[in-house]
């Protein structure tokens, strides 16, 4: 079975799963990218966001922590103009090639999660799960690795699983909105 892109439902592909409640606000996440990766000051390939629900004197704080999401079908990748956007058609992750990169904003302007960064040089970067960076698939990026409380997992999920993933990702910021 197949989806109206052609990807296979039964295919696995990498995602990262949050559980929102294991998630103690600590940034350990966001600090081992940062550190591992050598981004540059003022930008973050992943993110911890504060959500706030509720109304005085009910008002709940969670967060969440934010990368690409490696869509099903990445609006980034067919929006992308210079076709510098892939994808990974044998584990689904997002590849940025920064030579093709025009910085034209047009992948952030669609990404529903506002994850597209532009450092010095104006060409877009992100997470792209370490996969030039770990010995083995086996081997759990940094971000995953150093998280305390097991609130991040990368896993290799089937088609509906990281469809699960993204928009349980999605309902969350849809409670700030």
């Amino acid at each position: 079975m197949t989806n109206n892109k052609g990807t296979s439902m039964s295919e696995k592909h990498y995602a990262f799963i949050f559980k929102k409640e294991n998630c103690i606000q600590c940034h350990a996440c966001e600090v081992a990218c940062k550190s591992w990766r050598s981004v540059e000051l003022g930008v973050k390939w992943r993110r911890v966001e504060n959500i706030w629900e509720g109304a005085y004197p009910d008002v709940k704080c969670f967060s969440a922590s934010v990368s690409c999401m490696h869509c099903i079908d990445p609006a980034c990748v067919a929006a992308c103009p210079v076709e510098a956007i892939t994808k990974r058609p044998e584990d689904g992750v997002v590849i940025v090639d920064a030579e093709k990169c025009v910085g034209c904003r047009t992948c952030f302007k669609v990404c529903p999660f506002d994850v597209p960064r532009f450092g010095a040089d104006e060409k877009m970067q992100k997470c792209d799960m370490c996969v030039d960076q770990r010995v083995s698939d086996s081997e759990d990026p940094p971000c995953v690795g150093t998280c305390p409380t097991g609130a991040l997992a990368l896993m290799k999920v089937d088609a509906e699983k990281k469809k699960a993933a993204e928009e349980s990702i999605t309902a969350l910021f849809s409670v700030n909105a």
